[in-house]
């Protein structure tokens, strides 16, 4: 499925320094006699949170993809679902051109990276008129997100291996730059062995007791940089029971689409300039530096002046309001796209789950 919402990454983005933290299991107290099951704790990760003063971004770290080590830093993203990595920060020069992969038959495997003859396209962009195409491969491989100070391992993951990424004059991105770690439960690609792509939290199995899914705490403002920060534990892999009864997230129902997965949209009532409008909304960290308001009745895609609120209720009846600064939530409204867009600047304050048994996203005003 086309991704119709700007991704803006941090070009170039390189951080020394990992700081994972993983979580222990532990056990309950077990009597002479009796038997308890090993009960699970949720597994904290971190985040990179990386600041170019214009686009807040966060970043996943993935270091080892088959049997090879990397350093490997992916945009964090709630709005997309799958793991897109450049073909070229993983497999020799020589195997890599502008229009595809060197090899014969129906697939290779380089270095326990298994790569198909299966082709597809992703697009992304922040309406329906300009869209950037990224070009690439099915493929599988284990992949480790973290490294030797904490880490999760998925023993089969299938990915989206790209060889090319231009934008919509046909101009290409420099290495990585489409390099995206999408966790949500929508099915981005689906190829024709019914093999779709979708988030790596996924297929992780967070221990007795816990259901699928992860939690995203506030983020703050405090610890962006140029650079990149690493922030740990911001990420918690394994829902709790009371992450979904007590824990006062507003939950959301997804709607599944057929070979669409759950796309993450939330219907929900929009008001700003004394307009109320109808509309689903897509909260994605993917997206920064500007929120996009879809509105149909406009002329004009045109950027709200500074001091302007917006407000917004979701048919969960989470309510989520904002002020334009120069610096913070800046918002445009466009009649070319059909979905409203709250950029990652939401996320700087309030909490996010998305729970993968139920296909439902939490809401919560921190």
């Amino acid at each position: 499925m086309s991704k119709l919402y700007l991704i803006r990454s941090t070009t170039y983005f390189f951080v020394l320094l990992l700081l994972f933290s993983l979580a222990s299991c532990k056990k309950d107290k077990v009597t002479s006699g009796s038997s308890a099951a090993i009960m699970a704790t949720p597994t904290k990760l971190g985040l990179y949170e990386a600041d170019s003063a214009q686009y807040k971004a966060l970043y996943i770290d993935i270091s080892k993809v088959g049997t090879q080590a990397i350093t490997d830093y992916l945009v964090f993203d709630t709005g997309s679902g799958g793991m897109v990595i450049d073909a070229k920060d993983i497999l020799p020069t020589s195997m890599v051109t502008s229009s595809g992969f060197n090899f014969t038959g129906d697939s290779t495997v380089v270095d326990g990276i298994t790569i198909t003859n299966q082709k597809s396209t992703v697009s992304y962009g922040d309406d329906d008129t300009f869209t950037d195409k990224v070009y690439g491969n099915l493929a599988y491989a284990s992949v480790t997100i973290g490294n030797s100070q904490g880490n999760v391992v998925i023993k089969r993951l299938p990915f989206f291996l790209y060889y090319k990424a231009v934008d919509d004059d046909g101009h290409s991105y420099p290495q990585g730059y489409f390099n995206v770690f999408g966790v949500s439960p929508e099915h981005d690609l689906t190829f024709s062995n019914n093999v779709y792509l979708t988030s790596p939290f996924s297929y992780f199995d967070p221990g007795t007791g816990l259901t699928k899914g992860f939690k995203l705490a506030a983020i703050g403002t405090s610890n962006f940089s140029y650079d990149g920060t690493y922030v740990a534990g911001i990420v918690s892999l394994g829902l709790t029971s009371s992450d979904l009864s007590s824990s006062s997230f507003t939950m959301h129902q997804l709607t599944s689409y057929r070979n669409y997965g759950y796309i993450p949209y939330i219907t929900s009532t929009i008001n700003y300039k004394s307009k109320s409008l109808s509309t689903n909304v897509l909260f994605d960290t993917g997206t920064t530096g500007y929120s996009y308001i879809a509105d149909k009745s406009a002329t004009a895609t045109t950027l709200l002046p500074l001091n302007s609120s917006v407000s917004l209720a979701t048919s969960s009846s989470f309510n989520y309001a904002y002020t334009i600064t120069a610096n913070n939530n800046l918002t445009y409204v466009d009649p070319q796209t059909s979905t409203t867009v709250i950029s990652s600047d939401f996320f700087l304050n309030n909490e996010y789950l998305l729970d993968y048994s139920s296909n439902r996203i939490g809401l919560k005003n921190n």
